[in-house]
């Protein structure tokens, strides 16, 4: 069995020996400037870790995870651009550094280049995994649009919220863990648990970051505190704020999202004071943990030892606990 740490070196050297020399290069750059940003590439270290459960043969499975990879930065760079981002992991966006129509333009180049490393699978297994790619990146699409319709509404609910989180968030990493599962020659039941593994860890995952970017330490959490709250994103947090709020902090709240004019710190204060008087910290905590949860239960229905399963509830546990 290899460690998550030891997968992630794995995956880096794979990517890192992708061969982008391409042209025109003002297509290959932008990729080769996103792919270099780095992260945890938690995706397709779960690919590995799903099917080193069966199997220890992980070099086989580095081009569909590194499929999954590419996949997901190809919607890093879409989102930067619909989002107007000026930085992705502490450096300038793609479409900051050359401009929207390169970012869109790489951004499809690398849609396709997954597909691309997504067919390097045994022929057996090749229809079912592209139809899961493919299914995974149309939900992921709806997730995103939902996300966006929910920008001009003040009525989200909390159903329709976890719904867009599991589509826009949570489906990728579950798939990462299914197709990871169907290579390693799982039984379908095995897949299908580490399949809802994946869907309840992604919605507590996203449950965690809402939680993080208005209670998380900056130095830890890699980006400025407030974010979300700065551009009235409909997170978690603030769909049971509006949720549990009385009259008057209702008005009050309602004020602070309809302001145009105020200063940043001033306005991460007064939501966040909202927050603390409704206990919506340990509301989102609450949600969190019953994700997790249904989580662990699927984990441990799947059908290997305790002892192989080990590493992945490590990887999970870690995640989870990030600090405050």
């Amino acid at each position: 069995m290899y460690t998550a740490s030891q997968l992630l070196d794995k995956i880096n050297e794979h990517l890192a020996g992708l061969s982008l020399e391409h042209s025109p290069q003002t297509l290959y750059q932008p990729i080769r400037y996103e792919l270099a940003l780095g992260g945890k590439r938690i995706r397709p270290v779960l690919m590995l870790m799903a099917y080193n459960l069966y199997r220890e043969d992980v070099a086989s499975v580095y081009a569909p995870a590194t499929g999954i990879e590419i996949y997901h930065n190809h919607t890093l760079l879409h989102d930067d651009v619909m989002d107007r981002a000026d930085l992705r992991r502490g450096k300038p966006t793609v479409h900051k550094v050359w401009n929207d129509n390169t970012a869109i333009l790489s951004g499809d180049a690398m849609l396709i280049m997954a597909f691309q490393q997504m067919m390097h699978v045994p022929a057996e297994h090749q229809g079912e995994v592209i139809e899961w790619f493919g299914r995974t990146a149309l939900e992921i699409c709806e997730g995103q649009q939902m996300d966006m319709d929910f920008e001009t509404r003040s009525d989200v609910s909390e159903p329709e919220y976890i719904e867009m989180i599991r589509l826009k968030t949570a489906v990728l990493l579950a798939a990462s863990l299914r197709i990871g599962a169907l290579l390693g020659n799982a039984s379908a039941q095995d897949a299908e648990n580490l399949y809802r593994f994946g869907m309840q860890i992604g919605i507590a995952f996203q449950l965690q970051d809402d939680l993080l970017d208005v209670y998380g330490d900056p130095e830890v959490f890699g980006k400025e505190i407030g974010g979300d709250i700065l551009c009235n994103k409909k997170t978690y947090l603030l769909i049971e704020a509006l949720n549990r709020a009385n009259k008057a902090e209702r008005e009050q709240l309602t004020q602070w999202l309809e302001a145009t004019e105020y200063q940043p710190t001033e306005k991460i204060a007064a939501v966040t004071a909202l927050y603390d008087r409704l206990n919506i910290r340990s509301v989102c905590e609450n949600k969190m943990r019953e994700h997790y949860t249904l989580a662990m239960e699927s984990l441990l229905a799947v059908t290997v030892t305790e002892e192989r399963k080990r590493e992945l509830k490590n990887l999970i546990t870690r995640l989870m606990h990030r600090q405050m």
